[in-house]
């Protein structure tokens, strides 16, 4: 199988391109526009490798994606701006590349023979849970632009599987971690700063509860649904992990040997969702569990940065 994997240059997306080379023996075309949140450095273990080509180009650019969907059996895209304080301060970018781009490839795709066209989500598009875990019918509620954008891309993309017919799938997983994320996110930041010494920069009263799940875990899942997933379908990707953000701040601090002292409470981020949590049942009958406790995937990530 040959995949167009678009932001195969972030940090899911190169982990990703690694299981489909490595483990699954696809040929992959990654294109990523190595933005802040994608680099190089990212896929140094697959490039030049000879079922690897990697094109420096945005998935806005419809000429470049028109040439490229042609010859690929599958599309797989991760390309999105993600970081949800950067889309609170400024949103324009988040609805060109999200919903813009997204657009771009279906257009594209909509004149190939494509196989299958996979979109990765996030649970964010469910709003905050209160109590229960959301399902794959439940209704979106999205509580900050970035979620917002999301939410549209994916209704953009059931929207082409139900006129045009086009074998789309949609997968919204959990809050994934691990080495290569960007060092904006949570468990990165704060395990750089821990083992400086510095403060730890906590939303609020730390309270919010987030699902975790270890990216190797995600990316198997992501795999699982390219093969077996039925067309026009979505699938949650949770551990049932749930976690305050001031127990993953503790956790982060015993494995790195650093005080509690270093939290410091800061005013909550607008529009805070309170708890996100995922019902996972649909793709465990695809056969997927996960393999990696939060604390196996805590102790390489705070491997790597040490």
């Amino acid at each position: 199988m040959k995949l167009l994997v678009t932001g195969g240059a972030g940090f899911i997306g190169s982990n990703f391109v690694e299981l489909a080379i490595h483990n699954r023996g696809y040929e992959v075309v990654t294109l990523d526009a190595l933005t802040y949140a994608g680099t190089r450095h990212n896929l140094q273990r697959v490039i030049g490798h000879p079922r690897h080509t990697f094109i420096h180009g945005d998935i806005g650019d419809a000429d470049l994606v028109r040439n490229l969907v042609h010859d690929v059996d599958a599309i797989v895209n991760f390309a999105a701006e993600t970081h949800v304080d950067r889309s609170i301060e400024e949103s324009k970018k988040f609805i060109e590349t999200n919903i813009g781009g997204t657009q771009t490839l279906l257009d594209a795709a909509l004149n190939t023979d494509i196989e299958r066209f996979l979109q990765v989500s996030t649970d964010e598009v469910y709003g905050q849970a209160d109590q229960e875990s959301f399902e794959e019918d439940d209704i979106l509620l999205p509580r900050n632009p970035y979620a917002a954008s999301k939410a549209s891309a994916d209704l953009l993309v059931k929207s082409f599987g139900t006129t045009y017919d086009l074998p789309v799938l949609i997968t919204r997983s959990c809050n994934n971690f691990g080495p290569r994320q960007h060092v904006e996110k949570l468990i990165p930041k704060f395990v750089r700063r821990s083992i400086a010494g510095s403060s730890l920069p906590l939303y609020g009263d730390g309270s919010n509860v987030r699902e975790w799940i270890y990216v190797d875990d995600n990316c198997r899942a992501l795999d699982l649904v390219l093969q077996l997933g039925n067309p026009g379908e979505t699938y949650n990707i949770g551990t049932g992990d749930e976690r305050t953000n001031l127990e993953v701040t503790r956790a982060i601090l015993n494995a790195v040997g650093g005080s509690e002292e270093q939290i410091t409470y800061v005013k909550d981020r607008a529009g805070h969702d309170r708890r996100y949590a995922l019902n996972s049942n649909k793709i465990r009958h695809l056969g997927w569990t996960p393999r990696w406790t939060f604390e196996e995937g805590l102790r390489v990530v705070v491997s790597h940065y040490l």
